[in-house]
Order: C-alpha cells, then structure tokens, then sequence
C-alpha cells in the first residue's frame, strides 16, 4: 500500500537539496542542473528511491531523475537521500526543518511530479533511458490508459527520450506485461529483450537485476519477475 498524508511532506519538499523546485522551468537546461553533459536517465515512481540511488551509486557517469506524484513517497527517497549522503543510523525526522545539505558531485535529483506532465519538464532527446519498476497495473480495461506502458504513455516518452533511447519495464503482474508487449507492437518501438522470469534467465544484464525493495520482497517468496526493455522510435 502506497503511503500518503504525512503530515509535513510537503513542507520538507520544498526545502530538500535533492528535489528540483518548478523543475518546468529547466526544460532543455538540465545539464546545468547537473553541472555537466552527461547521459540523463529517468525513473517513473520512484518509490523510496532505492533503485535509482544504487543505480546512480553505480554508475557516477550519468545522471539520473526520478519522478514521484505522492509527497508522502517522495518524502520517504528524500530520507534515504539524506540517510545515504550523512551516513545517519536512522532517517531524519520529518518534524526536523534543516535538512542535510546536497552532497557535492550527487549525480541525481527528484521531482515530485505527474508523469502525464513528462514533456513539460524535458526537451526531445533530453533523456536516454527510461525506468517503470513495479508501476500500478491499473487492472480495470476502462484505465488501460493510466497504464504507464500504454500508447499514450509511449506518445509521452517519444517527445523527451533521444532517438533511439530505451525503456526498460519490471513487473510482477503477469496482464500487465502482457499489455505492455502488445503496446511495444502497435507503437512501432523495437522489442529489445523480454522475459517472463527475470531472476532465471542467462540472458539478464547486471543492470537488470538491480533490484527495487518490492521485487526484493517478490524474489523472496519465488514470484517471478516479468521485464521487458524497448527502443523508441
């Protein structure tokens, strides 16, 4: 269950080194953000950011955003953030208003922002990679298009991922995957790699088998992992 109402969430966003404020604003400048030219790279639900903080932990080379619409969500990245960079035995308190300040060299930031707002906050080929780790499945048919791998989600990414650039999509639920298959095929996008038991095939990547505090848990009690990566167009 997703967490929501903490009182105070918003408060601490606002004032959070690690979170981008009117991140609109930076549309096609956020190299400057980062203070370089490298790849930028970006996860869709964020969750309490442990991916997308081993993955930019990992790989200093890039840079990496990650997206979140909950405040009560993202507060809970920013206290791994602040956790991670302090070296702190346990998080921060949400009523404490100093924050720890943003780590020098920190190659990610975080946004709390609605996904359907995607091409409002990037440029056409401002981004090279994509990440939708464990998103709502949103089982009803007359919500298909909330999903986040359906063809207007695909429209969405086409206009800030760079030509070429990649989606790359784990799931636990089988309908899920299976749309999202479906999808890559009327979209005209290329099937790079799928699976439908991530944690038994030979044909993983490193990368793929980083794993979110959710498929931790489904790994765990043997339920098998679906991915698939795709290249836009």
């Amino acid at each position: 269950m997703r967490l929501r109402n903490i009182p105070g969430a918003r408060d601490i966003i606002a004032i959070s080194g690690f979170v981008v404020q009117e991140p609109e604003k930076k549309k096609g400048n956020w190299n400057t953000v980062f203070g370089n030219d490298h790849p930028i790279e970006l996860e869709i639900g964020i969750g309490k950011g442990r991916f997308l903080m081993d993955l930019a932990e990992r790989h200093p080379e890039k840079n990496f955003i990650g997206i979140e619409m909950y405040s009560s969500v993202l507060l809970r990245a920013i206290q791994r953030a602040e956790q991670r960079s302090t070296g702190a035995a346990e998080p921060l308190p949400v009523r404490v208003t100093k924050r720890p300040a943003l780590p020098e060299n920190c190659n990610f930031r975080l946004l709390r922002f609605d996904a359907v707002e995607l091409p409002q906050l990037f440029a056409k080929g401002e981004i090279e990679k994509i990440f939708l780790n464990f998103s709502d499945p949103w089982p009803k048919d007359r919500h298909a298009d909330r999903r986040l791998t359906s063809l207007k989600f695909l429209k969405r990414y086409e206009q800030v991922l760079k030509t070429g650039g990649e989606l790359a999509c784990k799931t636990d639920n089988q309908a899920l995957f299976d749309f999202s298959l479906e999808q890559i095929r009327q979209s005209g996008w290329k099937l790079l790699f799928s699976t439908s038991d991530l944690h038994h095939t030979e044909q993983a990547e490193p990368e793929d088998l980083l794993m979110t505090e959710y498929e931790e848990k489904f790994v765990a009690a043997g339920q098998p992992i679906y991915m698939l990566k795709a290249q836009c167009r």
